[in-house]
C-alpha cells in the first residue's frame, strides 16, 4: 500500500506525460505481481462497488475526530472531497504495517462490504490506525469509490509494454475486460497482461474477450473545405451515427458475449441479441450498436435508457422496448481476426453473414450515398428527426485500429450541432480535484412561464460542470460567493443574475424530472453576459425542441 500510494502522490504531483510514465514503469518494473494487478485495474479506471457507505464512514470519522457535525461539514466543504476531508481529520496513527495493495484489498478493503454495520467503526478505526497520514488519502478513495488520478489509460498500456517488451496494441487488446465491475485481479491475471507468447499468455480467440474498439475523431470543418482536406466522399464510407450504446457482439467456443464500449459485460439484459449470438458461426465478433428498433426505425435515447442497468428484462419489457445490433462492421470471421483488412471488404463481408444470417435483432448499418459533400449535408440536416446523431464517415482503406488513432486508418464523426437554450444559474456546488476550491458545478433552470406572466418561477432541468475556461469560472465562483442566498452542505442556492447558454445532443418527457424534460450531455457553450435573467427561455421553448414522437 505504502508503494501504491507514493506512485498516487507521484502522478498527482505532476502534470507532465514524461513524469507520469517514469513513475508508471518504476513502479511496475518494482512492484510484485500481485499488487501490480490491482494497480492496473484501479489506474486504468476499475472500480470496486462502494464498501462503505458514505453517510455511515462520515459518522465513524467524524465520531474519530471528535468533531460536531457542523465542524465536520464546514471542512468537508471547505476541501470539497470527502476522502480527503476525512484522511485530514483523523489522528495519528499509533501503529504501522508492512502490507502491499493486494493485501490490503484481500485482507482489509474487500471484507468491509459484508461487515455488520455496528462493527465498522471498530474495524474502519483499527485500519486507518495503521496507516500513515500521507498514505490515508489513496486508502478512503478506493473505500468511497472516488479514486482517480491525471493518468488516462493509452498511459498506463503504453507503461505495461514498455514493462513487458511488447507491443502497446496488443496491450490494449488484454486490457480489455480487466476493469469489469467487481472485478478482484490476482498475480496471475497481471502475468497474463504482460506474458509474451513464448510464456503462454491466454489467445483471446479461445475466450469471450472483444476487441479493443476503434474510436472516431470529430470533424467540424465547413463543408466547403472537406473536399480539400479528406478528399470525395466516393473515398469513404458513409453511414448514420447511431445513439445507442456501442458493443461487440463475440461468438466463440459455442457461447456468446456481448460487451459494451465501457468493457462491462452486458450479454443477461439483452437476451434478444443472446439469441441472435446463437444464430452467427462460431468465431465471429461483430461490432454495432445496440438500439430499441420499432417499425422499422431507431427509437430515441430515452428509450434505450428504460433498457439500461435492467439486470432482469422480462418478455413484456423485450415487446414493449425490443432491441437490435445495428451492425457496421466484423471484426472476426472463422475465428480469423479481419482487422488488418480495409474498411470496404470488411464490410462486403459483414454484409454477406448479416444476408446468411436473418434475424430480427440484426440489421446492416444502412450506407448513405451522395454526389457530393453538399449533397451529404443535405441529408444530415434530417438526422435529428431520424433519432440519429449525425454521419459517420469511414476510409474505404482503413483498417480496425486500437483506440482513437490515425495510425491505420480514420473514422470521422460528423455530428449535428448542439441543441441549445438559454438558462439561468440557481444552485451552485464545489467541484473536485483542482477545482475543490471552486463552485464549478452547476444547476440551471427556466421560466416556467412567459414574461408577461407575474407568478413565473424558476424550475430546474439540468446540471452542467464543463464548457468555461478556467478564468470564466474563477469569475462565476467570485459571483457565486457574492450572491449566496442559502447553504445546503457543499450546495449554495444563489440570486439569478447569470444566464449561460447550455448545448445537449438530446431531449425526451421525463417524470423524474421537476420540469418534466431531460437533456442528455448538457454543457455551457458559453456565459451570455449580454442577456438579462428575465429574457432566459422557458418550459414551452424546452417543449418545443422535443422530438415530434415525444408531444
Amino acid at each position: 500500500m505504502k508503494a501504491f500510494a507514493a506512485l498516487y502522490r507521484a502522478l498527482d504531483a505532476t502534470t507532465s506525460t514524461l513524469a507520469k510514465q517514469a513513475a508508471l514503469q518504476q513502479y511496475l518494473a518494482a512492484a510484485p505481481a500481485e499488487d501490480a494487478a490491482w494497480a492496473v485495474y484501479f489506474l486504468a479506471g476499475g472500480k470496486p462497488r462502494q464498501l462503505v457507505p458514505s453517510k455511515l464512514l462520515r459518522e465513524i470519522a467524524r465520531d474519530a475526530a471528535g468533531l460536531p457535525e457542523w465542524l465536520f461539514a464546514e471542512s468537508y466543504d471547505a476541501v470539497g472531497d470527502l476522502a480527503e476531508t476525512i484522511s485530514l481529520l483523523l489522528p495519528l496513527p499509533s501503529g504501522a504495517h508492512e502490507l502491499g495493495l493486494a493485501a490490503w484489498m484481500q485482507q482489509h478493503l474487500l471484507p468491509l462490504r459484508k461487515t455488520p454495520p455496528e462493527a465498522l467503526s471498530a474495524v474502519l478505526g483499527a485500519q486507518w490506525d495503521l496507516l500513515a497520514p500521507e498514505d490515508r488519502l489513496v486508502y478512503f478513495k478506493l473505500i468511497t469509490g472516488s479514486f482517480r488520478v491525471g493518468v488516462s489509460r493509452l498511459q498506463v498500456t503504453q507503461a505495461l509494454a514498455v514493462t513487458a517488451g511488447l507491443d502497446p496494441k496488443l496491450i490494449a487488446q488484454r486490457l480489455i475486460g480487466y476493469t469489469a465491475i467487481g472485478g478482484a485481479p490476482d498475480a496471475d491475471d497481471y502475468r497474463r497482461l504482460i506474458a509474451t507468447a513464448e510464456e503462454g499468455a491466454a489467445d483471446p480467440h479461445g475466450s469471450g474477450h472483444p476487441y479493443p474498439f476503434f474510436l472516431a475523431h470529430p470533424l467540424a470543418l465547413p463543408v466547403a473545405q472537406f473536399e480539400a482536406t479528406i478528399g470525395p466522399p466516393s473515398a469513404w464510407q458513409v453511414e448514420w451515427k447511431w445513439d445507442g450504446i456501442r458493443a461487440q457482439l463475440v461468438r466463440r467456443a459455442g457461447d456468446v458475449w456481448i460487451w459494451s464500449r465501457g468493457e462491462e459485460l452486458v450479454t443477461d439484459r439483452y437476451p434478444e441479441l443472446q439469441a441472435l449470438g446463437g444464430a452467427v458461426p462460431d468465431g465471429t465478433v461483430i461490432d454495432g450498436e445496440i438500439v430499441v428498433w420499432r417499425d422499422g426505425r431507431v427509437q430515441p435515447f430515452a428509450e434505450m435508457q428504460k433498457r439500461i442497468g435492467r439486470k432482469t428484462v422480462g418478455p413484456k419489457l423485450q415487446r414493449e422496448l425490443p432491441v437490435v445490433l445495428l451492425a457496421y462492421d466484423l471484426l472476426e470471421e472463422g475465428g480469423v481476426d479481419l482487422r488488418a483488412l480495409p474498411q470496404q471488404e470488411r464490410r462486403a463481408r459483414l454484409d454477406a453473414l448479416v444476408a446468411r444470417t436473418p434475424h430480427p435483432s440484426l440489421v446492416s448499418s444502412p450506407l448513405l450515398q451522395g454526389t457530393d459533400w453538399a449533397d451529404l449535408a443535405v441529408q444530415r440536416e434530417q438526422a435529428r428527426s431520424l433519432g440519429v446523431e449525425g454521419m459517420m464517415l469511414k476510409a474505404l482503406s482503413a483498417q480496425y485500429g486500437v483506440g482513437r488513432t490515425k495510425d491505420v486508418g480514420t473514422w470521422w464523426k460528423w455530428k449535428i450541432d448542439p441543441l441549445s437554450i438559454d438558462a439561468v444559474l440557481i444552485y451552485a456546488q464545489r467541484g473536485h480535484g483542482r477545482r475543490a476550491s471552486l463552485y464549478s458545478d452547476y444547476t440551471f433552470a427556466v421560466w416556467d412561464g412567459p414574461a408577461e406572466q407575474e407568478d413565473r418561477k424558476l424550475v430546474p432541468f439540468a446540471k452542467a460542470y464543463s464548457g468555461l475556461t478556467d478564468a470564466e469560472m474563477a469569475r462565476v465562483d467570485a459571483v457565486i460567493r457574492k450572491t449566496t442566498l442559502e447553504t445546503f452542505g457543499p450546495v449554495r442556492s444563489v440570486k439569478p443574475t447569470l444566464v449561460f447558454e447550455l448545448g445537449f445532443e438530446g431531449i425526451a418527457r421525463s417524470s423524474r424530472h421537476k420540469s418534466g424534460i431531460a437533456v442528455r450531455f448538457p454543457r455551457m457553450l458559453r456565459w451570455r453576459e449580454d442577456k438579462p435573467v428575465a429574457e432566459a427561455d422557458t418550459l414551452q421553448t424546452l417543449a418545443e425542441l422535443l422530438p415530434h414522437s415525444d408531444p
